[in-house]
């Protein structure tokens, strides 16, 4: 069933920028770190919704998600293409699914990024903490400028949560974003737990973004990572450059916890409906 605050707030529907949907083995592996709280989730995390890729999406359009994303993420070399080449798969036999694709440093990233910019990818996605990928790494800088240049959105997950590991934090994207201001990142989970470094880098550069994954849920806050009070006033005022995302299906809740803690800050219906639709169909109005 549609969640009540589609039609309260007047929405086409949802606009879901963080869900994940990958290549069935690939997603058994995954699936096998929330089980075991692995060494880079370091805490249970049951997973609420569990079925085929065909199942869960159409769960989320149960929900009234209308246009979601795959983030495909590669953690080891000459593993990026074959996930991109699934996404885009993916994205072709369903609808409201937007192209995605990853890169990874290594020999031939320039030429792959190209070719999936010249393809038509919507979304990237990069995933520092499970990659160990330094974003600063002189194999990227090429392929940062050429997707600075494209102004293709990338989510970022770069925040030290669950675990922090040596390249994951708000220097290397602070100084990532010295050399291609013109980058247009979204900053998974809102960057936790270096929510307040995040957030500024988000005032700072016109392009940068922050998505709400997991952030304002109890799950988040009893892990350790609530967002300060002291910033909502920062957050409200960012306006368009929130979006929501959620992480479906690996979330150890409803899906209906994220959009209701949303709501639960008390920013108002324009907010939420900026951050609920209008703020991710401007920044992807091909979707």
């Amino acid at each position: 069933m549609t969640l009540e605050i589609v039609d309260r707030l007047g929405l086409p529907g949802i606009f879901d920028i963080h869900t994940h949907f990958l290549p069935p083995g690939v997603m058994a592996k995954v699936r096998a770190q929330f089980d075991e709280a692995g060494p880079l989730i370091g805490r249970p995390w049951p997973i609420e919704y569990r079925d085929d890729d065909e199942a869960l999406v159409e769960t989320l359009r149960s929900f009234g998600v209308k246009h979601f994303t795959a983030l495909p993420y590669a953690h080891k070399p000459a593993m990026a293409e074959f996930l991109n080449d699934w996404a885009f798969g993916f994205a072709a036999r369903t609808p409201g699914a937007l192209r995605c694709s990853t890169f990874f440093p290594e020999p031939g990233v320039t030429d792959y990024v190209e070719a999936r910019l010249d393809a038509g990818v919507e979304v990237w996605k990069v995933h520092v903490q499970v990659g160990a990928i330094d974003v600063t790494d002189p194999l990227l800088d090429a392929a940062w400028g050429l997707i600075a240049d494209a102004g293709t959105p990338v989510v970022l997950h770069a925040g030290s949560g669950p675990v922090a590991t040596p390249y994951t934090g708000p220097g290397p994207v602070a100084t990532l974003l010295e050399r291609h201001p013109a980058l247009c990142l979204v900053i998974a989970h809102a960057g936790a737990p270096e929510y307040a470094e995040f957030l500024a880098l988000a005032e700072r550069y016109p392009r940068v973004h922050l998505d709400t994954t997991m952030v304002f849920t109890d799950f988040f806050a009893d892990v350790g990572a609530p967002f300060p009070e002291a910033l909502l006033p920062r957050l409200r005022d960012l306006g368009e450059k929130v979006l929501l995302g959620s992480d479906f299906p690996n979330i150890p809740y409803p899906y209906v916890t994220q959009t209701d803690g949303l709501e639960a800050l008390g920013f108002g219906e324009e907010w939420l409906r900026g951050v609920l639709w209008h703020n991710a169909s401007r920044l992807l109005p091909r979707a």
